[in-house]
């Protein structure tokens, strides 16, 4: 059987890189439009199909994207909107190249890095997708070294070590921040994520930031994206002497969590209290009142960061790539600031 001819082989006879064929014959921006015509030219003299073309590329493309989720098995079930659909829109790229994700649940940054070296080892992945980016992240340094394409969902990387894809979450944060202390709001509560996580911080520091310039007053309550933590820190903060009038949580399976516990502790939302959530989802449309919250693609963001990955196998250089920011859905969870009595 003739050997099948591949990206790489047009690439050749082109003059040019993997990446640009790959642009040219996915349709994306980036490349010219003679450049395009003369690349799928090519092609098509060669008698390329992408399908058994993405087969071939370096051995590793036939083979399934790897990711892991830092959680155990058992809590598959409460996975938050953003996982849930990041991984949707993988999994539609990858089904579009009749590939799959190989998903392994780990405990620790250790049994990650432990994990990418046997699949690596075994040739099990043809690249990985790395989420929830650390401040002085073990991981990077270890995925660097192996070689082992990479691209990391919430970069940017530090010295761009391995490929980022990120969302501007500062001007989200302030676009809550703003809406609320201009309906009056003048003591406001973010539950966070997990401490650790980079965004985690660039939040927190927008938030902060924001706060300070609208002359609000503003506390932090750390979570861990889970309902059981969002409901924890939910209560503590409703029963603190100095309790706020506004809550903007980092998910939203915390915001549902809170809402629930503002209503056992006899509070009207928004009337008594407003509510804002980090990330849509059905959830958030269901609940009465319905959330207000920072929405976003978050199945298309997904979708690019595959093809990013792709991208990466082929030869696309380490890069700082920002996708689309979050934008404010107003709805019945904030209203304006309850009155002094």
């Amino acid at each position: 059987m003739p050997r099948q001819p591949t990206m790489a082989d047009i690439a050749r006879q082109a003059g040019v890189s993997r990446v640009t064929v790959s642009y040219a014959l996915n349709g994306r921006p980036g490349v010219s439009e003679q450049m395009r015509e003369r690349i799928l030219g090519i092609a098509r003299d060669l008698g390329f199909n992408p399908n058994t073309s993405a087969r071939a590329l370096h051995g590793t493309a036939a083979r399934p994207l790897g990711m892991t989720l830092r959680r155990p098995a058992s809590d598959a079930h409460t996975v938050e909107v953003f996982r849930r659909e990041l991984i949707s829109g993988i999994q539609t790229e990858l089904a579009a190249r009749d590939l799959g994700l190989a998903l392994q649940y780990v405990g620790d940054a250790a049994e990650e890095v432990a994990v990418y070296r046997r699949w690596h080892a075994e040739r099990r992945v043809g690249g990985v997708l790395v989420c929830d980016l650390e401040a002085d992240d073990p991981r990077i340094g270890p995925l660097a070294a192996l070689g082992l394409p990479a691209v990391v969902v919430g970069g940017p990387v530090p010295g761009n070590a391995l490929t980022g894809i990120w969302s501007d979450d500062a001007t989200a944060v302030e676009a809550v921040v703003r809406h609320l202390a201009g309906l009056g709001h003048r003591g406001i509560t973010r539950v966070s994520g997990p401490a650790g996580m980079l965004h985690t911080a660039v939040r927190d520091a927008a938030f902060r930031t924001a706060c300070r310039a609208a002359g609000v007053g503003a506390s932090i309550a750390c979570a861990d994206y889970t309902v059981r933590t969002g409901g924890l820190a939910t209560r503590r903060v409703l029963s603190s002497p100095h309790r706020p009038t506004a809550i903007a949580y980092d998910n939203d399976v915390m915001a549902v969590a809170g809402l629930a516990v503002a209503r056992e502790m006899g509070l009207r939302v928004p009337a008594d209290l407003s509510i804002v959530a980090f990330d849509d989802s059905p959830l958030c449309r269901a609940v009465r009142p319905a959330l207000t919250v920072l929405g976003r693609d978050i199945v298309a963001y997904g979708a690019h960061a595959a093809q990013l990955l792709f991208e990466t196998i082929e030869g696309r250089p380490p890069a700082a790539v920002l996708d689309h920011t979050a934008v404010l859905l107003v709805r019945g969870s904030s209203g304006p600031a309850p009155q002094p009595a």
